[in-house]
């Protein structure tokens, strides 16, 4: 909901009183020399920086403070004023003043021992902590130091200040607890602790005995355990304990609030608030704002609610409300903003929203809203309205008679994603304010019209048109004329042509998915803001530009895979330290990877794979330290995979593929050693490998600039990989922080397993099938418990099949054909699962599922009558496998259809992109 009301409400009342007193010199007596000599002591051991004050109305008030004969009294400094009777500097403005540098505890400030009004807000005074000599200005009624970058402890002499009524210490550095000596400061009545990230422990109980508290601002802090009971607070009027780590509490133990009948601002957002919708507030009749936002409140909006007419702001964003929404909504006519989004919700948006004539931001994306929503009867209605947000619900917009209306309504931000549309809506011909158009997943087809480009050329920042069926621009110049544009996402249309050319203010360009042609244009590396470039699954063509270097300093995202890309990949990684996902598969690219690639510090995700790339193993790159994913697969790589030069490479792989390439040698017994984000399963919550970048609008509501609004634009970008299992290649088109695989399939290596692998008991993939092994599969594999698949097919194994990995239940996928295996296939759990095809090629192999029986011996067959067979119990707790297994990877709305069983499938959630590769071994 972005910064705090009660804060902004009473600071800007105090900055109002403090800019209006009259600070001019006293008429009867001049200041003290002591204390204007303190005065500029504590000038002289400071600096002005403008940079050290935020607000725009910021200036040097030091610059008339001066010995010259004119300005000797300092009583007439600007900033200063005295007790017009004895002279002393009883109050001290320096807020906004530019100020920068240390206060320790010589600084003459404390010599003002008559000071009753203190601010020094809005400077930076360098992480400076509060001096204990605090406790000398013992006549301070008001302390502002909010924003001026002081950090440490509250002192406890400032609880020794017991004149104070106006504690101000918002958006700061503070850390530690808040002392239960807060309770010594009986005549506070304004208390800022907001913003202090590291105020930790308890609110203390002894806020209670505060009688006179008119307001408490403790959002985004960390405190944590129990809110204390604050009923005896009864002139309370703004409460706001927002975003801290309080103890999941019931909404049902904050009844308390209800004896606070002078409330009028009630702000409980990110608090784990869980229960229903609190029945307590049904008698705060002076509300005009909450803010329940990011909690788990559950059951249906009450029709009470109606009753609080008083309501300006109601927000509960992100919970998991539900039913539909009250018809009672409407006589909450004075509401300005309504934000109800990320809730379960559903049925039609009543009509009597219409009748909330003064309301400006309406948001109720995200929810299972349905039915008509017509534009002609809403939007006339609702005159003020200039944010609207509809997105991801199940409505359908009817814009069929807005040609003929002309609505007063100039939007700044419209989401209308999932809205069913199938043209750009007509009002959108008058837009001239937009800052945020959001139009993606519809059902637009065509070119973008010339009237929407033209309307919106002054202050669109974000435009979103992605996933419907646009074709290009109804203007012949893909020159685009947002020149304030920060995210374009035209992914998945229909979009032929050149890509379009955004401004150079440009931070996040997609138009993956579509038909777009031709080379990469020098403009792109005029992109000097660039964060996410994604122009994946086109038709591009050319070689990469070297002047790629000049955008890539900021650059997090870079995909260009599924192109037609040439040549070899230029050295443009030299600066590129904020990289953190690189895709240039499926190309035709040539030469050696670019050594320049070690730069990428904070890489996360390679993919070269499906090239032409000819190169040795890059074990260069195992000093990125945060590198999770390297694909090289299907390239021409050569030479020995080799062993590391220390023990600390790939600190992070979890997941490398080096398929189908020409490497040769022995497996990398001592890397397999390294590996270390694979030898310990996961089991913390399910993740995927993704970056979230995005950007934040500010929104202040025009009728009171103290309602600020922060609308995240953050999106998620997730990763994606190709890889080979079972001969398939399979898309995965999430990655979560669950999978991890080692896929050597289809090279020349040579050798043994190495016992080297079974360290890694996190592993759920290993595929080594196409190579020329020899020797006995280890037994140690048993110890891989979250293993899923296992292909060891097409090499020259010999021995037995270890009866250890019959007790590897997660097992789904097992394939030992085409190989030297002897003796009776191990029976039961999942082994009773596989088939005929994971054996065949094998002809000293016997028992089910083949058809070929083993010869029993008279001793085995005592041994068989003694005990059960795995084979008689298998089936039993085969389902138990099935459920144990992990997760290897999800992707929604994806299907697999091939012959791996449909477990696995399911649960892997991958889709078929090549068929079973043909049986043979590789010479």
């Amino acid at each position: 909901m972005g910064l705090s009301f009660c804060f902004l409400t009473a600071f800007s009342l105090l900055l109002f009183h403090i800019t209006n007193a009259h600070l001019a010199s006293p008429l009867h007596q001049l200041c003290h020399a002591g204390e204007r000599s303190a005065l500029l002591q504590f000038k002289e051991r400071l600096t002005i920086n403008k940079e050290a004050s935020a607000h725009r109305s910021a200036h040097a008030k030091f610059a008339s403070w001066n010995l010259e004969e004119e300005d000797r009294d300092c009583c007439s400094w600007d900033g200063v004023k005295c007790n017009e009777d004895t002279g002393h500097v009883i109050k001290l403005n320096l807020t906004s003043s530019c100020i920068y540098g240390s206060i320790n505890s010589s600084s003459s400030l404390f010599h003002l021992r008559h000071l009753e009004w203190l601010s020094l807000a809005d400077n930076n005074f360098n992480y400076s902590k509060i001096p204990s000599e605090i406790m000398n200005l013992s006549r301070l009624s008001h302390l502002n130091l909010y924003n001026s970058s002081i950090s440490g402890q509250i002192p406890s002499e400032i609880y020794q200040l017991s004149m104070l009524k106006d504690l101000i210490l918002s958006y700061n550095y503070l850390s530690g607890k808040v002392s239960s000596s807060l309770g010594n400061l009986t005549k506070l009545v304004n208390l800022y602790l907001s913003f202090n990230h590291r105020l930790s422990g308890e609110l203390p109980a002894t806020i209670e005995g505060l009688a006179s508290l008119n307001l408490l601002d403790a959002d985004g802090c960390s405190f944590s355990g129990q809110v204390p009971s604050l009923g005896n607070l009864t002139k309370l009027k703004c409460l706001e304990l927002s975003q801290n780590n309080f103890s999941s509490p019931p909404s049902a133990s904050f009844s308390w609030i209800a004896k606070q009948t002078e409330l009028s601002w009630l702000a409980l957002a990110n608090i784990n608030l869980i229960g229903e919708f609190p029945s307590w507030l049904m008698n705060l009749t002076q509300l005009t704002y909450i803010n329940f936002d990011l909690n788990q409140l559950t059951g249906p909006i009450p029709n009470w609610l109606a009753n609080l007419n008083r309501l300006t702001i109601l927000s509960l964003k992100s919970n998991q409300l539900r039913g539909y929404l009250p018809s009672q909504i409407g006589s909450l006519t004075q509401l300005t903003a309504l934000d109800l989004s990320c809730n379960q919700f559903q049925g039609p948006v009543p009509s009597s929203i219409s009748e909330l004539k003064r309301l400006e931001y309406l948001d109720l994306h995200s929810n299972n809203l349905s039915g008509n929503v017509y534009i002609e009867e809403l939007l006339p209605k609702l005159k003020s309205l200039i944010v609207l947000f509809l997105s991801a619900n199940n409505l359908s917009l009817i814009t069929r008679n807005t040609v003929n209306i002309r609505l007063q309504n100039k939007f700044v931000f419209l989401g209308l994603a999932s809205c069913n549309l199938k043209e750009f809506p007509d009002f959108l011909n008058n837009q001239d304010q937009l800052e945020l158009l959001d139009l993606s997943a519809n059902k637009i087809p065509g070119k973008i019209p010339g009237w929407l480009l033209n309307v919106t050329t002054g202050n669109l920042q974000f435009v979103n048109l992605s996933y419907n069926l646009i074709t290009g621009f109804d203007r012949g110049s893909v020159v685009l004329p947002w020149t304030h544009l920060v995210t374009l996402d035209l992914r998945s249309n229909k979009l032929q042509g050149p890509l379009p050319i955004p401004p150079e203010s440009t931070i996040h360009y997609l138009v993956s998915n579509n038909l777009l042609t031709g080379k990469l244009a020098p403009w792109l590396c005029n992109l000097n803001s660039l964060r996410v470039l994604d122009l994946s699954h086109n038709f591009l063509s050319g070689v990469l530009p070297q002047c790629l270097s000049n955008s890539s300093y900021l650059l997090s995202i870079l995909n260009l895979q599924s192109n037609t890309f040439h040549g070899s990949i230029p050295e443009i990684f030299k600066n590129a330290t904020n990289l953190k996902m690189i895709d240039l598969s499926h190309n035709l690219l040539q030469g050696r990877i670019p050594r320049s690639l070690a730069n990428c510090t904070m890489l996360e995700f390679l993919d070269l794979g499906n090239n032409q790339i000819a190169d040795l193993f890059p074990s260069w790159l195992g000093t990125l330290p945060e590198l999770k994913v390297l694909m090289l697969q299907s390239n021409r790589f050569h030479g020995e995979i080799g062993e590391p030069d220390t023990g600390f490479v790939f600190p992070k792989l979890r997941i490398i593929d080096l398929s189908h390439n020409r490497f040769s040698g022995k497996l990398p017994s001592k890397y397999f050693q390294c590996w270390n984000a694979i030898k310990v399963a996961n089991k913390s919550q399910l993740k995927y490998m993704q970056d979230q970048p995005g950007q934040s609008l500010n929104y202040i509501l025009p009728s009171s600039s103290a309602y600020i609004f922060d609308y995240s634009l953050q999106y998620i970008y997730a990763y994606s990989i190709t890889m080979v299992n079972k001969g398939i290649e399979m898309n995965y088109g999430k990655v979560s922080n669950f999978l991890t695989g080692i896929i050597l399939s289809n090279n020349k290596l040579i050798g043994k397993i190495p016992t080297s692998i079974s360290e890694l008991k996190g592993l759920n993939c290993l595929n080594l099938s196409g190579n020329n092994l020899l020797g006995h599969i280890p037994s140690s594999l048993g110890n891989l418990t979250v293993l899923e698949s296992l292909d060891l097919s097409n090499n020259n194994l010999s021995g037995e099949i270890p009866r250890q990995l019959a007790e590897l239940t997660s097992l789904a996928v097992f394939d030992v054909s085409d190989n030297n295996l002897t003796g009776q296939i191990p029976q039961g759990k999942q082994f009773n699962t596989f088939e005929n095809s994971s054996f065949e090629g094998n002809p000293g192999l016997c028992g089910k599922p083949l058809s070929r029986n083993c010869e029993i011996s008279e001793s085995s067959q005592k041994e068989d009558q003694d005990s059960e067979t795995p084979f008689e119990f298998g089936w039993k707790i085969v389902l138990t496998g099935y459920a144990s297994g992990l997760i290897v990877g999800v992707v929604i709305g994806q299907t697999f259809t091939t012959r791996i069983n449909a477990w696995f499938a399911k649960t892997l959630g991958m889709r078929v992109q090549g068929r079973r590769r043909k049986r043979g071994r590789r010479n």
